[in-house]
């Protein structure tokens, strides 16, 4: 009998489109190799979906919030049918940049030095602060947004300008600019996947970057690091990816930066379409796509 998987993409969060092409993508792997698959939303008819179908394991494709920030993960709990990535915990701290941010401190793991900003006080006594704690140019972004949504790197001439856009939310972060290589490693199981760097013809890896295949962001791997450097970085990405309590795939986002990594955040629902990383760095070190999926399924669990 063949293995059924249900795969839930889609979703209302800012990431939908790169959600439903992860799911498409999963499930014509899928179903070329033998398994029964179907795709749904994550919407008021999933429950009865999961008990007509009646999945062995359900993958969870979505991306964003709702999807990768412990919702929906606290729905499928309550199930009891095992389901991909992290749990509910693990997703939750991982989305949420503050308390993350919070843990990599707290842990001795380099990150760029933040503040939080409410909207509650003039734009002076933003810049003055950004100007004490940070310095121009500085990096605003919401605190709980996946793929770069919304983050901009501000001078203080932009900043009025680019924090409108974030005005929708309570509450963002104001984050050091740390320039340098953008490089991005992966964790599978308690597997060091391995690494690759971004070099973005954009100002830096933004959205468009990241989805846009006439962006020409250019993808660099073997990286280009010392020996220690290399092991250094995936010590850090494994040691991030447990303290925050994560299982199946994840992927961390660094700057080096005169020898050093700065992690910038934690991943826990990596995309899986043409464009995406973890696939690409599956590949290089010989694990197919197919065997990449494979493994996040043999991962999956309803441990909280």
């Amino acid at each position: 009998m063949k293995k059924k998987i249900l795969i839930i993409s889609g979703g209302i969060s800012k990431e939908r489109a790169i959600s439903l092409d992860t799911g498409r993508q999963v499930a014509k792997e899928l179903r070329g190799n033998g398994y029964l698959v179907k795709i749904c939303e994550p919407d008021n008819r999933l429950i009865s979906i999961i008990k007509t179908f009646k999945p062995k394991i359900i993958f969870n494709a979505l991306h964003g919030q709702f999807g990768e920030d412990g919702y929906v993960q606290s729905i499928l709990e309550n199930i009891g049918i095992p389901y991909t990535h992290s749990g509910v915990i693990a997703s939750a701290k991982a989305m949420d940049k503050e308390i993350s941010k919070k843990i990599f401190l707290k842990n001795n793991i380099l990150t760029p030095k933040y503040f939080t900003y409410t909207f509650d006080k003039s734009n002076n006594e933003l810049i003055n602060k950004i100007k004490k704690k940070l310095k121009f140019p500085a990096v605003i972004k919401p605190l709980n947004e996946g793929s770069s949504v919304n983050v901009f790197i501000c001078t203080q001439k932009n900043l009025t300008s680019k924090l409108n856009f974030l005005k929708d939310y309570k509450k963002i972060m104001i984050e050091q600019f740390i320039p340098g290589r953008e490089i991005q490693a992966a964790i599978i199981g308690k597997k060091k996947l391995g690494a690759i760097e971004l070099k973005p013809k954009r100002k830096f890896y933004d959205y468009q970057a990241k989805y846009n295949s006439k962006a020409k962001t250019e993808h660099i791997i073997p990286v280009d690091l010392t020996r220690k450097q290399y092991q250094n970085l995936m010590n850090i990405t494994y040691k991030v990816h447990n303290l925050i309590g994560c299982r199946g795939v994840t992927r961390s986002d660094f700057k080096f930066y005169k020898g050093k990594f700065y992690l910038l955040e934690i991943n826990t629902q990596p995309g899986m379409t043409k464009l995406s990383l973890v696939p690409e760095i599956s590949a290089y070190t010989g694990i197919n796509f197919i065997n990449l999926i494979k493994l996040i399924l043999k991962d999956a669990s309803t441990n909280k």
